[in-house]
């Protein structure tokens, strides 16, 4: 399964207690599901959870049944459940407080919203009907969709009274609020019902975290040698055009030693070679030292072009 069918599969596990609140959760589903007119509801849904647990739901907050459930709720593909019986789509207008024959336009009613726990549940109900999630070990989206524009505004603004900070924008004429922040998707599957989802997000975010501070320190690692290596290399190069020249036997005692000593050991960082010297030696003043030799060997080299014919 995806992580996003995992989340509604987590939320469907709820218990549906308080009839506000499956009236709210309800609430949610209707204004985000495929259709819901006066004449008809009809909601579609590839999660069989989600399917399993509305006629529980609507039962819970309408008291009757879906008119149309799935045949073989197990066989693959889409499922539909609808309510064409009107006198069930007057009561559920209704229990939302809208007028059936009057309206033009679906709006969220606050009114049924009142309680915390409603405004949870409504959210939940709007996540299994319009809602994804990607997977966090890839990326970090969670989104509503809905047909209404209205219903896409008022869901911004409930979110913001619920401490949240959501975007939206529209894709094909759909209404979408979404989040892109781990730790604000984290917080939602939090509130409305899902934990575990939620730990899961956490754990992708912080072993992403963790891998990307070890390649960082890789690749600060690599960078190091490859300059230490640079270096070396250079120095080496300086050291052997003094040997060349004869200059080295003639330089002093201590600028000889480590001469001799980085020819001896070319992969020794300055820190390694400087405690290598008898007796050893600070970092600084072996750089100063290897600055000296490399002065020197450029001295001889410019010596040697001057000298060419």
């Amino acid at each position: 399964m995806s992580f996003a069918a995992d989340v509604k599969s987590e939320l469907c596990r709820l218990p549906v207690n308080a009839r506000c609140c499956a009236v709210s959760e309800s609430y949610g589903v209707l204004l985000y599901c495929n259709t819901f007119t006066n004449s008809a509801i009809k909601i579609v849904t590839d999660s069989r959870p989600f399917a399993r647990r509305l006629p529980r739901l609507f039962r819970r907050a309408f008291g009757f049944d879906f008119d149309l459930l799935p045949e073989d709720p197990d066989k693959p593909g889409k499922l539909a459940l609808a309510i064409t019986d009107e006198r069930k789509i007057e009561h559920i207008f209704d229990v939302c407080g809208f007028e059936r024959e009057r309206i033009l336009a679906h709006h969220i009613n606050y009114g049924v919203l009142e309680e915390e726990c409603c405004r949870q549940s409504f959210v939940r109900g709007a996540f299994l009907a319009g809602g994804s999630v990607t997977d966090p070990q890839k990326r970090y989206h969670l989104e509503l969709v809905t047909d209404h524009y209205s219903v896409s505004r008022e869901t911004y603004a409930l979110m913001l009274d619920m401490d949240f900070a959501p975007k939206s924008t529209d894709r094909s004429g759909r209404y979408i609020t979404y989040f892109k922040s781990s730790g604000a998707i984290e917080d939602l599957l939090t509130t409305i019902g899902a934990p575990v989802s939620a730990m899961q997000v956490m754990e992708a975010k912080i072993l992403k975290e963790m891998t990307n501070s070890v390649n960082r320190r890789v690749n600060c690692d690599t960078a190091n040698v490859t300059k230490t290596v640079e270096a070396a290399s250079e120095q080496v190069a300086a050291i052997r055009r003094l040997e060349s020249t004869g200059a080295l036997e003639a330089l002093p005692d201590k600028l000889r030693e480590t001469a001799l000593l980085r020819l001896e050991y070319p992969e020794l960082s300055i820190g390694q070679l400087a405690a290598a010297m008898n007796p050893p030696v600070t970092k600084s003043c072996l750089s100063h030292r290897l600055r000296r030799l490399m002065a020197l060997a450029g001295e001889k080299q410019e010596d040697c072009r001057r000298k060419e014919p």
